[in-house]
């Protein structure tokens, strides 16, 4: 199908950005030059096939969207790679309507989607939604009881496994990061379970199913949120979005290395401070094999979205205290839009827009380098839930930012 829509009024984005590799301090703006050269909007009522969604949730309207659902919405997505072809990207949805009780008729699919962005020379601002991949564990290996157990396909649900990290490998294999164990799952090309989630020793969220009555150690829905691959494809990097139950210092996030040959943990990691203990680490993207870019963000929405900025690190580089030494790229929240890329709005009260343009979306969780200077941002709209405008569920927004110097020092 292709969904035609103005750019303006959607509020799950995507973006390209360009920047300095200089930067002060985590949180603190360095000197990079960014500017908006792209945006695409997926309107947010936009469904593929399948059975009915929703139905778990009260019934009734949300945000102009009415539930119980007739099909599977192509909502937010959490993560996004390449695609098959050049422009277009395999894109991911999380678990579905935010918890495990009301998520179990969500599939859990990756769609690939071709953003025709809209730029100051043209381009329509639409977004064409393809086939998807299934994710499935036909072969039941997951070693806990799913959702559809007893049937042929045994499609995973978001009352099996909450997806928030996709990195593929080079021989196609697709690597997932999770919140509910959390774990990293592994996935062939076609979306079908290959291994036993790799758990992370001592870590468990509520949502673990083996917890068998102990307490968890990390709090719900702050797993590997930020996964990264190293172009090598020898290697994932996957960060906790929050901090662990027991850690004396909420603002420590921790980044484990995962040997993709080995399937198994180096027993390598490293430390990453947040601004402030509520402030999460929601992507993570490698720009060579030891720097990577990661977001860190509030949990405001709309107006109340005030801090989320794309840091990058480099893991040979350390700080006196510990923790990795982050310089701020790109602040999501003032991105220079000097072609007004962003304009006209597409609903009235739309907000964030114009010169500068904001991300403004509950969950900007997907940041992907394309193109050498430009980085691909995307929001996951938490659907229904809105912030670009205040009467309104948010759409699928995808901007493109140029950050001037990303590809130069290394």
């Amino acid at each position: 199908m292709r969904i035609s829509y103005s750019v303006a009024a959607a509020a799950t984005a995507v973006m390209v950005i360009s920047m300095f590799p200089g930067g002060g301090a985590a949180g603190t703006p360095g000197s990079s030059h960014v500017t908006l050269v792209g945006r695409a909007v997926l309107p947010v009522a936009t469904y593929a096939g399948g059975p009915p969604s929703g139905t778990l949730l009260p019934p009734g309207d949300v945000n102009g969207i009415t539930f119980p659902l007739q099909a599977q919405p192509v909502q937010g997505f959490s993560s996004m790679v390449d695609g098959r072809t050049p422009g277009e990207y395999l894109a991911m949805p999380d678990n579905g309507y935010g918890a495990k009780a009301t998520s179990k008729d969500f599939l859990i699919r990756a769609y690939y989607i071709r953003p025709d962005f809209k730029t100051a020379t043209g381009g329509s601002g639409s977004v064409e939604v393809g086939d998807h991949i299934s994710f499935r564990d036909p072969n039941g290996v997951i070693g806990f009881p799913i959702v559809n157990g007893a049937t042929t396909q045994r499609l995973l649900t978001g009352g099996d496994i909450d997806p928030e990290s996709l990195n593929r490998a080079h021989n196609g294999d697709l690597w997932v990061g999770d919140e509910f164990g959390p774990w990293i799952l592994h996935f062939d090309a076609a979306g079908v379970l290959l291994d036993r989630p790799f758990e992370i020793r001592g870590v468990r969220s509520p949502n673990n199913p083996f917890l068998n009555g102990a307490p968890a150690t990390q709090p719900n829905s702050r797993g590997f949120e930020a996964m990264a691959m190293t172009p090598n494809g020898k290697y994932l990097y996957a960060a906790l979005e929050g901090a662990t139950v027991t850690d004396p210092d909420q603002t420590r996030r921790h980044v484990y290395e995962f040997s993709i040959g080995n399937k198994s943990l180096t027993g390598r990691t490293w430390e990453y401070r947040t601004n402030q203990p509520s402030f999460m680490v929601s992507d993570m993207a490698a720009l060579d094999q030891h720097r990577f870019v990661l977001i860190e963000r509030d949990a405001g929405l709309g107006a109340t979205a005030q801090f989320r900025n794309i840091n990058m690190v480099d893991l040979r580089r350390v700080a006196d205290n510990g923790f990795l030494d982050a310089r701020t790229v790109v602040d999501l929240t003032d991105i220079p839009d000097p072609h007004l890329i962003s304009l006209p709005a597409i609903h009235v009260g739309d907000i964030g827009l114009g010169n500068p343009y904001s991300v403004v979306c509950e969950s900007v969780e997907t940041v992907h380098p394309i193109q050498g200077d430009r980085l691909l941002v995307a929001c996951d709209n938490n659907f229904p839930n809105k912030g670009r405008n205040p009467n309104l569920a948010d759409d699928n927004e995808f901007i493109v930012v140029k950050v001037d110097g990303l590809d130069a020092a290394h």
